[in-house]
């Protein structure tokens, strides 16, 4: 699932997925509605850039 995946790679940077939420501009909770939901391609573009990560790596 994209929501595990975001969360492991927030463990291994050291950011919290509040603190990603915030910076990609996404609403509190967005990402944990992920893991019933798909993102859409620009909210996960926008969490990938703030993770310094390729989209790839999300999917």
């Amino acid at each position: 699932m994209i929501y595990d995946t975001i969360k492991e790679v927030c463990k291994e940077k050291g950011v919290t997925i509040a603190s990603v939420e915030k910076k990609a501009n996404l609403s509190n909770g967005t990402i944990s509605k992920w893991n019933k939901s798909s993102p859409t391609v620009d909210k996960l573009q926008a969490v990938a850039v703030v993770l310094k990560v390729k989209i790839e790596k999300l999917l």
